[in-house]
């Protein structure tokens, strides 16, 4: 066992949020496992000193031989961050179910399999933080985004309903809650969307919805601001629940809370021009 060290597990690590927080951990003294599909795309983590692991997360024998790893070479694992995901957009009419559902399997399905595999070693521990990377999607809705915002929201309250299961094992669940920010999320968010339904019914607001992704992309933060807010959700004593963070994340989800939603929609219609 490893006891000189904290030990960390990143998801979705070959680029962008999980990139940059898988470094500043390293900076900030863990053993950090970095974790991704494809290996050739964290050669520089490795280089900085990450232990690289290829994981698919919608693999139940990828993500068991990740924990197993972990156990095997470190014997704990204090901190567990779930970033990995992605965004399938789409009018819901258009959206085939398969799709619907492997987005499941990513955001939602591979992240609960993978904090059921980690428990048993940080309730041994009677410590650990479980670090679940949402959006300000896992709070409000837009066209075209229905499953993804579902698998937001049920991110949200998978991650309430766990808080409360852990407390009696010294085990911290946090929410992150990113906001605009410059990564592959966005690119790849807006080809679904033009892909899906740029040519059906649905296309006017589809290219308007758009180029408002790309107005926000190029306003957004970079990922080091959300990979700080990780960092710090991680090393402070007592964790808030939730963090709002990057690209108007918290005047979003204000205006969420104090505007109808009616007015919310309007507000949010009146950005795809």
């Amino acid at each position: 066992m490893n006891s000189e060290k904290k030990v960390a597990l990143v998801t979705g690590a070959s680029s962008g949020i999980g990139e940059s927080t898988a470094r500043l951990l390293l900076q900030a003294g863990y053993v950090v496992y970095a974790a991704a599909r494809r290996l050739d795309r964290m050669a520089a983590l490795g280089q900085a000193g990450a232990r690289l692991l290829a994981l698919n997360v919608a693999e139940e024998a990828s993500l068991g031989a990740a924990i197993d790893a972990i156990k095997q070479a470190e014997g704990r694992l204090d901190v567990l961050v779930n970033n990995a995901g992605y965004g399938s957009y789409g009018a819901l009419e258009d959206v085939p179910l398969a799709e619907a559902r492997y987005q499941f399997e990513v955001n939602v399905f591979g992240l609960a399999r993978l904090v059921q595999l980690a428990l048993p070693l940080m309730r041994a521990q009677r410590s650990g933080r479980i670090i679940n990377v949402s959006s300000i999607g896992g709070r409000i809705g837009e066209p075209h985004g229905g499953w993804y915002h579902a698998t937001k929201f049920a991110v949200e309250g998978l991650s309430d309903s766990l808080r409360m299961e852990l407390k009696q094992f010294g085990i911290d669940v946090v929410v992150i809650q990113p906001g605009a920010i410059k990564t592959e999320w966005n690119q790849i968010a807006r080809e679904n969307l033009l892909k899906i339904s740029g040519s059906t019914a649905y296309a006017n607001l589809a290219q308007r919805h758009v180029r408002m992704l790309a107005n926000a992309d190029a306003r957004g933060s970079e990922p080091e601001v959300v990979a700080r807010t990780i960092v710090r959700a991680a090393t402070t004593t007592r964790p808030k629940t939730r963090y709002a963070t990057g690209g108007g994340a918290k005047v979003v989800l204000l205006l969420r809370r104090l505007l109808s939603d009616r007015l919310f929609d309007k507000l949010m219609l009146s950005q795809m021009r």
